[in-house]
């Protein structure tokens, strides 16, 4: 098969999923992550913005709030947000970092997800206390580890619990994530046999080469060589079901983007509608619309496909 050298033309079918990044403000500098989140970061969504979502929500019939940063507990209105949507029966995603649950003042937090049966996706790139810190820094592998056992002790990811608790492992370098089921296999027994901890499901995610992790693999010269294993090992049949396809970005300062990538390439939705005011205009669809696209799509898109819910096929 002949592979294209530019990504292919994709169209959004329905808007099910609003994900938004409520601030780049985090306690880690994770080295693998797409946004440069870290703790000197200062962006944080108004007020104003925060209390929009709710009525695009409404308007637009969307299903998931997908909350993710930085950290983005560390929103002043992050539980705010939390408990407005669910009082409207949205499903809600908090993407946790772990050890913000191990942080001075958020010794609450672990039970106030649960209070609220908020879905947490967590950050753990292996299981392996060596590989996590060498990814996200000295001593977090222990307090995720610590945060995992709080979440646990409120009953997230025990067998027969409906609060979810799922995993994401991102490959320590240049390279593909394995299969994501038979990591899951291993992840379940070390993690289980050494540290008594529970889990969900675990999602296997390719890492993005923008940003802290571009800059990285450029200072070890394989940049090029990265993004020419993603783009040779495109797999059409992962086209149908790409997250971008069902899923809105919004940034911290309300602007719209086909998916958290493209937010941090600065690559804008197409069409008129370009920032949350216009989600609130009447007869405003999304549905059908061209979604913006670039090389880094390849890395959706590669072997397995990987997507804010794992691996696509």
């Amino acid at each position: 098969m002949k592979l294209p050298r530019s990504f292919p033309d994709i169209s959004r079918v329905s808007l099910e999923t609003l994900q938004i990044n409520i601030g780049y403000k985090c306690n880690q500098t994770c080295q693998h992550c797409h946004v440069n989140a870290g703790p000197n970061r200062w962006e944080m969504m108004a007020n104003e913005i925060l209390e929009l979502i709710p009525n695009v929500i409404s308007i637009h019939n969307i299903k998931v709030l997908d909350i993710t940063g930085g950290a983005p507990e560390l929103h002043p209105k992050f539980k705010y947000i939390v408990k407005k949507t669910r009082e409207m029966g949205v499903e809600v995603i908090d993407r946790c970092n772990l050890t913000i649950l191990q942080e001075p003042g958020f010794e609450d937090m672990a039970s106030f997800l649960s209070t609220n049966k908020v879905q947490v996706v967590a950050s753990m790139p292996c299981y392996l206390e060596e590989n996590v810190d060498q990814q996200r820094g000295k001593g977090v592998f222990n307090k995720s580890i610590a945060a995992l056992r709080e979440l646990n002790k409120y009953g997230y990811g025990l067998p027969n619990s409906d609060l979810i608790l799922n995993l994401v492992y991102n490959p320590q370098g240049p390279n593909l994530p394995p299969s994501q089921f038979s990591l899951e296999d291993s992840y379940r027994k070390e993690l289980l046999a050494k540290y008594g901890i529970y889990f969900t499901r675990l999602f296997a995610l390719t890492n993005m080469p923008i940003n802290r992790f571009a800059s990285f693999l450029q200072s070890q010269g394989k940049l090029s060589e990265y993004k020419e294993l993603l783009y040779q090992n495109f797999n059409p049949k992962n086209l149908e079901s790409i997250m971008c396809k069902n899923t809105l970005s919004l940034d911290w300062q309300g602007n719209l983007y086909d998916c958290d990538f493209n937010q941090q390439l600065g690559i804008k939705i197409s069409g008129k509608v370009k920032n949350i005011y216009d989600l609130i205009k009447p007869s405003i669809t999304l549905n059908n619309n061209s979604i913006s696209v670039g090389e880094h799509c390849f890395g959706c898109t590669a072997g397995c496909g990987s997507s804010c819910g794992g691996e696509l096929s």
